[in-house]
């Protein structure tokens, strides 16, 4: 019975996780605004910036290698193997998600030392999707580390931890 709940368990939380990573790649691919003052007309489009295309790649493989994961079966050896991968695809959306934040944090509040201003005054629906897709990739995140925990106590014998 505890295997069944952990199983279960375990593809409820890479579900979720699959979910968040795939709406993190919808929400940051839509978003798009144009806005237009006098003469002047300004596309915001998140592949303008190279920090949210990586955002949007990392995130997209991490959505393949959940949906894959679903599938395997949990008597395979590979589930060794997918522990360095949870932490490997842990690790790329920590670094795909604070380059994005470090980039939506200048697009907000612009950087007055570098003469940036913000351009969310100019396309706020813009940036509210983007927001939204950050916080998608910020769930996934979380439920990646709880994953990779997870992982590890199903991989490592626990009577190993007791003697050590």
């Amino acid at each position: 019975m505890v295997k069944v709940t952990q199983r279960l368990g375990g593809l409820v939380l890479r579900f979720a996780a699959f979910c968040a990573a795939l709406g993190a790649v919808i929400a940051m691919v839509t978003s798009r605004e144009r806005s237009s003052f006098f003469v002047l007309s300004l596309v915001a489009k998140y592949s303008d910036l190279a920090a949210f295309k990586y955002f949007v790649i990392a995130n997209a493989i991490v959505s393949v290698y959940s949906f894959l994961v679903l599938f395997l079966p949990k008597e395979s050896l590979l589930w060794k193997f997918v522990v360095v991968l949870d932490l490997m695809v842990t690790m790329l959306l920590t670094s795909s998600l604070s380059a994005a934040v470090a980039v939506a944090q200048v697009g907000k509040r612009g950087n007055a030392n570098a003469g940036w201003l913000p351009i969310c005054g100019q396309v706020p629906r813009f940036c509210d999707q983007i927001t939204g897709a950050l916080i998608a990739g910020l769930v996934a995140l979380i439920l990646y580390v709880f994953l990779l925990i997870f992982s590890i106590h199903s991989v490592v014998d626990p009577f190993l931890l007791r003697k050590s």
